[in-house]
């Protein structure tokens, strides 16, 4: 085979320009820092890099959801904290309230401190997040969720919807609760029935706090109503929440001692003093009853504010304060458990956060390699491009001088 002058010269020369344009971009890539500027560098390694950026990007994000729903949550479980500590003071005033050695007097400042705990709850309740909005609000974070109207009675103007946020990929964390999950309801475990005296009762029979004595039994969703045929004998009347409004037909006529158990499907309830023919009590469900907190505080205040005197009104007296001091309790309760739930996301969100960082830093790393000049070694392979174009010029042009006349001459 035989290579022409011009072949020969059209390969150096093309050999060259090839190790010219390599020395070109490889010090473009020395320069610039970055190894990938376009698809065509590196057309796998652009896709990867396309993709890399793309999940940096949502990490980012994620990152950022992850801070402001941890501000959140943060904020809820401080104020939940404030909450329990103003409703323990409402629950020791309560637990004074009851010294039978008050007068109305006493029991009127006790009142007053009440009002002023009251709105402390309330401006509680209408706290807000580091964005500004109303924590208990709902969906409705922008206006004011508890206000009170002409009568004195504190309105719920939020509504029940739960504000959420995406903080990974497969993740959605709750970041509030309404007022009406705080306020306004009970927690399904850990509340007890609500005790009460019936308006109008003529006899000095005081109703007590409600025990559980069978958690499991279905009748406890029950309404029971004890009503007095006489001094001495009781009726037991049982209502299904799944008919409300229709009265239970009342069981047989039971003996009546002081102070001794009535038992009511799974849990009992005594009943103290001496109740009149007529006079009347209810065991209701926690979740059937008043679980608004800031009604049921008006009507504790109004309670201890009615003067009290003989043996009929202060009875109906110390049912009431047994029965606002059993949905206190109940409040507080829920209360506890919501912080517990907050308590939890807060850890999950702390938890994702970690993952979310090292995603981030495995991600940047990831694309870093994949897009950054490595400069040792690109330095080295421009050493070496360069040593051999110098080596490719040399030889090219001593061996364009060979000649065959050369020879002959």
């Amino acid at each position: 085979m035989r290579i022409s002058s011009s072949q020969y010269f059209n390969m150096g020369v093309a050999t060259m320009s090839d190790q010219q344009a390599q020395l070109s971009q490889l010090y473009a890539e020395i320069s610039s820092g970055v190894s990938l500027s376009t698809p065509s560098d590196n057309p796998l390694g652009a896709a990867q890099a396309v993709q890399l950026s793309s999940t940096a990007t949502n990490l980012s994000q994620y990152t950022t959801n992850q801070t402001t729903a941890l501000a959140s949550l943060q904020q809820e479980d401080s104020t939940l904290g404030s909450v329990n500590t103003v409703l323990q003071s409402i629950h020791a005033l309560v637990l004074r309230a009851g010294d039978g050695s008050l007068n109305n007097g006493n029991r009127g400042a006790i009142a007053t401190q009440l009002q002023g705990l009251t709105s402390q709850l309330m401006t509680l309740a209408n706290s807000t997040d580091p964005q500004g909005n109303y924590l208990f609000a709902g969906f409705q974070g922008t206006a004011q969720p508890y206000t009170t109207n002409s009568a004195g009675a504190v309105i719920y103007s939020g509504d029940t919807g739960t504000r959420t946020m995406q903080i990974t990929d497969a993740r959605t964390v709750q970041t509030a609760d309404s007022g009406l999950a705080i306020f306004g309801s009970v927690a399904p475990i850990g509340t007890s029935a609500v005790p009460a005296a019936t308006a109008g009762n003529t006899g000095s029979g005081v109703i007590g706090s409600v025990s559980l004595t069978s958690p499991t039994n279905p009748a406890n969703a029950d309404t029971y109503t004890i009503t007095f045929q006489s001094a001495t004998t009781y009726t037991v009347s049982q209502t299904n929440p799944a008919t409300p409004g229709t009265p239970g037909t009342p069981g047989a006529p039971q003996t009546f001692t002081a102070g001794s158990a009535i038992t009511l499907g799974g849990q009992s309830v005594s009943i103290t003093g001496a109740p009149n023919a007529g006079d009347s009590f209810t065991v209701t469900p926690a979740t059937q009853g008043s679980m608004d907190v800031f009604a049921n505080l008006n009507q504790l205040i109004a309670t201890l504010q009615t003067p009290v005197s003989g043996a009929a009104s202060t009875a109906s007296f110390q049912s009431a304060l047994t029965t606002s001091m059993t949905q206190l309790e109940n409040t507080i309760n829920n209360v506890v458990t919501a912080q517990a739930s907050v308590g939890g996301r807060e850890q999950e969100v702390q938890a994702l956060q970690t993952v979310t960082q090292s995603n981030t830093l495995q991600t940047s790393t990831n694309l870093t390699n994949l897009t950054q000049t490595d400069m040792v070694k690109t330095i080295g392979q421009y050493t070496l491009t360069q040593t051999a174009l110098q080596a490719a010029q040399q030889a090219f042009v001593k061996i364009q001088n060979v000649s065959l006349f050369q020879y002959l001459n």
